[in-house]
């Protein structure tokens, strides 16, 4: 098995290797953007780096490009995101191109409001973590509350 952590930089990658223990065991590789955290990660794991969309459409669009590329060469399985601009499109192209199982952990920081990525991958996510328990009720039946990834 074949695991995708597509993640931003910053705070949602340090979130996500946190759990590290999980995927770690498989075959996986990132797709994140350039921060100093992940060039720090590339040193020691295969690292893709995509344009941040920062809510531009041109960027976007590269983004998804990007991550169409990686994917198509990768072949995943699975991919599981943290969140925010990298995760839409590698999520929604591995899901309905490639087939890929999407597991959607919502950031630590959002304790009472869904983020924007989370309300967007909800509907296609195969598991759905929320981190707080007030926001299983903003959410529907698939969200799950375990706990902290910390």
């Amino acid at each position: 098995m074949k695991v995708c952590v597509a993640c931003s930089a910053g705070g949602h990658l340090t979130e996500i290797l946190q759990i590290k223990d999980s995927y770690e065991e498989y075959d996986h590789f990132y797709i994140t953007f350039m921060r100093e955290n992940s060039i720090e990660l590339s040193k020691k794991r295969k690292v893709y780096f995509v344009e941040d969309p920062e809510r531009s459409i041109r960027k976007f669009f590269k983004c998804f490009f990007q991550s169409f590329a990686i994917l198509w060469k990768e072949r995943p399985q699975i991919i599981i995101t943290t969140g925010a601009g990298v995760a839409i499109p590698s999520c929604f192209l591995g899901k309905f191109l490639f087939g890929c199982k999407i597991v959607f952990i919502e950031s630590f920081c959002r304790i009472d409001k869904p983020s924007l990525t989370g309300r967007i991958i909800y509907p296609i996510a195969d598991k759905f973590f929320v981190q707080w328990k007030k926001l299983l009720k903003e959410y529907g039946d698939k969200a799950v509350y375990r706990g902290a990834v910390v």
